[in-house]
């Protein structure tokens, strides 16, 4: 079988398994769950298999036209280089985990086939993105991974907040997807085609106009749907879905999607320094603030949520000076261990009964409840702080090296101002994201109070997941910078001596500092009144997270709104605290910007079109009603009345006749 025919089977055997889940869900359930495990597995193979022959050469290209479009036209292509053969497996894989994890997680839940098919669904389209060689092919995954993710954030629609959470990420990346679409329009009228070859080819002689304006219409897009800032705020609350889905959309889907793309077109915004400098800015925004915002959320997913902001930031930091082989290796390595953070969080959830870390830290003896998620949850949470030897420091190395190259002069692929600002904020989130991980290792492994609740062991199929995506979190940076180059273009990733030291150093200073605080804040809770913690009784940990997903208060009843005083935020943040846990209040501003001018509008819209329309059309309609009136009023149907009208009538017209012949 050809490299081309395993690379079209990649994306359309989960297809195909999610449409047969659909149609065989209710009829023959004892299928749902091969058909949701098979397919990806069966891609995981087939992706793998295509890497090993693509082996970082060449790109495999082919394409066909199905039918005439015009003198633009769109095919059915694929581009498979090194980067999409690596993503690829990435996104099977992770699909793989997060279905096999869901066999048990969700084995109650009666809406579990259409949630399976629509996980294989996404799958597909993220796959469909990775290997398209045409836009238009790709802006279809693209759409569809927006459609699969309103449904699957809101799959617990009974509550109103995971309601307006799949609303929110719906709107806010087609929000985005406007003014993305417009750019894509702009380069097939630049290059005459939507084949990314042929676009590149037309980047490279010079071919597109205005590329700094594309290069920005693209970018919206890309901040859209990779949660970048300014719209990243759908991701937060998007923690209304499944943590299946968390792990999924934050760890190999829809997020990437954005990355992966300006790393295919990167030499686009390499032809314009301000995209390039912008991109920059974004990523250092994204970086900050998403650091300081998980450091003051209480809720465990919302901090890995803003966690992903972050890493993210870094992706398109990579980006902004020109190192798409490092913005790419730390995509590969997030997903790793941020889908085994998610799916670890799933187990913790399910032990403790809510999602609150101010809940976990008055619990003793958590992580003797779920020792497996303990051990993989602190090996993930180490990746995700870059301490060496794990994969986190390796990726995140090779994108504070690329922005020293940068500034030192080594690469002339983005001005030098955005190399610092990738720096500069990367090196500061390096210190955040030791300290939020450190914070959150604290508060849900070393609580103290009342002895946490015992549900028993967790399904095996969620554990032994935890254990396979352990190995990735552990070992795959140091296989990567050393065996797979050449699925890089060939550029070292190396971590440079300089930026290790200080990434690592303010790594461990986050973590100390972190470890000082929580132990002076402890010390201030042992004074507190602890108060009970409620525990739920056993209970499938899907239908636990759709309780305690929106709201804590049927968890574990009002302490979820008591001030936490052994969380070391308090010390760390300072006044800061509160405008970091709302966000710093990017929805509210949004609100007041957009939202309530449009809803003005659409009240005065309303009412002229109540009041001023409509009242004209009722006169309209009235004045014919009134005159119809008075005209009833004299059809008697009495022949006498008719007559003595008949007779006044040519009486009047008479006189009438005479006045006007005498005036004459």
């Amino acid at each position: 079988m050809t490299t081309t025919t395993l690379a079209v089977l990649v994306p359309l055997l989960p297809f195909l398994g999610a449409a047969a889940g659909l149609l065989l869900g209710r009829t023959v359930p004892g299928f749902v769950r091969p058909l949701a495990v098979l397919p990806p597995l069966a891609s995981l193979v087939l992706a793998a298999l295509v890497a090993a022959r693509q082996g970082g050469d060449a790109a495999v290209d082919a394409h066909t036209e199905l039918t005439p479009t015009g003198s633009v036209p769109v095919e059915l292509a694929l581009h498979i280089d090194g980067f999409a053969a690596l993503v690829a497996v990435l996104v099977a894989f992770v699909a793989t985990c997060v279905q096999i994890y869901s066999t048990g997680y969700l084995r109650d839940d009666p809406r579990y086939p259409s949630y399976a098919a629509l996980v294989s669904l996404f799958t597909s389209a993220m796959l469909l993105v990775v290997y398209s060689g045409d836009l238009i092919v790709l802006l279809v995954g693209w759409e569809v991974m927006g459609i699969c993710s309103y449904f699957l954030v809101g799959h617990y629609w009974e509550t109103p907040e995971a309601r307006a959470a799949s609303l929110k990420a719906f709107l806010v990346t087609k929000l985005g997807d406007v003014p993305f679409l417009i750019g894509l329009f702009a380069l097939a009228d630049g290059a005459g085609s939507f084949r990314i070859t042929r676009v590149l080819g037309a980047v490279a002689t010079g071919g597109i106009g205005h590329p700094t304006l594309v290069a920005l219409l693209l970018l919206a897009g890309v901040a859209g749907k990779s949660a970048q800032f300014p719209l990243h705020t759908w991701l937060p609350d998007a923690m209304a879905g499944p943590t299946p889905v968390s792990a999924l959309i934050h760890a190999a889907t829809m997020v990437a999607a954005g990355v992966y793309f300006v790393a295919r077109l990167l030499p686009l915004f390499e032809a314009s320094q301000a995209a390039m400098v912008v991109l920059a800015v974004m990523a250092a925004v994204t970086m900050a603030g998403s650091g300081l915002a998980a450091l003051a959320q209480d809720d465990i997913k919302r901090v890995l949520a803003y966690s992903t902001i972050g890493q993210l930031g870094y992706m398109t930091g990579a980006l902004a000076v020109g190192d798409r082989g490092a913005a790419v290796f730390h995509l590969l390595s997030h997903g790793a261990f941020k889908a085994l953070l998610f799916l670890a969080a799933g187990v913790i959830i399910h032990a403790a009964g809510t999602n609150s870390l101010a809940a976990m830290s008055r619990m003793h003896g958590l992580r003797d409840r779920v020792p497996d998620a303990y051990w993989t949850m602190t090996v993930a949470l180490l990746a995700l702080a870059a301490i060496p030897p794990f994969s986190g420091f390796f990726s995140k190395e090779s994108v504070l090296g690329a922005a020293e190259h940068v500034i030192t002069g080594h690469t002339e692929h983005a001005p030098g101002a955005a190399g610092w600002i990738v720096l500069v904020a990367g090196l500061l989130t390096a210190l955040l994201t030791a300290a939020y991980a450190t914070r959150l290792w604290l508060l849900a492994f070393r609580g103290r109070g009342d002895e946490a609740p015992d549900h028993g062991r967790q399904p095996l199929t969620m554990t032994v997941v935890l254990w396979v995506l352990a190995v990735p979190s552990l070992a795959f940076g140091a296989l990567t910078y050393r065996a797979l180059p050449d699925w890089f273009d060939g550029r070292a990733l190396t971590p440079t001596l300089l930026t290790s030291i200080l990434g690592t150093g303010l790594a461990l200073v986050g973590g100390l500092i972190t470890y000082g605080a929580w132990q002076r804040t402890t010390a201030l809770a042992a004074r507190v009144p602890m108060g009970a913690v409620a525990a739920h009784p056993e209970e499938d940990a899907g239908l636990v997270e759709a309780e305690t997903i929106a709201t804590h208060e049927p968890a574990y009843g009002d302490i979820a709104y008591a001030a936490d005083p052994a969380d070391p935020s308090r010390l760390l943040l300072g006044p800061l605290r509160r405008p970091a846990a709302a966000g710093f209040h990017l929805d509210a501003v949004y609100a007041a910007l957009f939202v309530r001018p449009v809803q003005a509008g659409a009240r005065l819209v309303r009412f002229l079109d109540r009041e001023v329309v409509d009242t004209y059309v009722h006169a309209a309609a009235a004045l014919p009603r009134l005159l119809g009136a008075a005209v009833r009023r004299a059809q008697t149907g009495n022949v006498q009345t008719y007559v003595s009208a008949l007779l006044a009538g040519t009486v009047v017209l008479a006189v009438a006749v005479l006045l006007v012949a005498t005036g004459a």
